[in-house]
């Protein structure tokens, strides 16, 4: 089935929902240290948090957290990786990792996850400047969440 999404106000969610979100922000601001204190303090069971926590996120945190996958091939010359990810740049994407093949046949593989909150353009034109590059054979987008 595929994945639907709604932006839905806060004061119209089941009060289950509003404290898993709750729960999640007192984690990642390190006011609590372990689920069961932050649950215990805001008045939700540990069961309702884990049923609902991975699919509630603040809008914010979602634009924020954009990150894709891309893979390129790239032939075989001295500079390519650091032309891409200079053109990555270029267009403010954020690389987080790189993992490449080692040379085959005149040819290697990378992969790189970029974080995209700073892009300065759509992704399908990052995607068609990376494509632009003298020496990169092909581009795909394999992932992103």
């Amino acid at each position: 089935m595929k994945e639907r999404y709604y932006l839905v106000r806060e004061d119209i969610l089941p009060e289950a929902i509003v404290k898993t979100i709750q729960v999640k922000l007192l984690l990642a601001s390190g006011d609590v240290k372990t689920v069961h204190d932050a649950v215990e303090q805001v008045g939700l069971s540990r069961s309702a948090f884990y049923k609902y926590k991975d699919g509630i996120h603040l809008v914010n945190q979602l634009e924020r957290e954009r990150i894709v996958n891309i893979s390129i091939d790239l032939e075989h010359q001295s500079g390519m990786l650091s032309r891409v990810l200079g053109r990555v740049a270029d267009f403010g994407g954020n690389v987080l990792t790189i993992q490449q093949s080692i040379p085959l046949q005149g040819r290697a593989n990378v992969v790189i996850s970029v974080e995209m909150s700073r892009l300065s353009e759509e992704l399908g034109v990052l995607l068609e400047g990376l494509e632009d590059i003298s020496g990169v054979k092909r581009v795909r987008l394999i992932g992103q969440g």
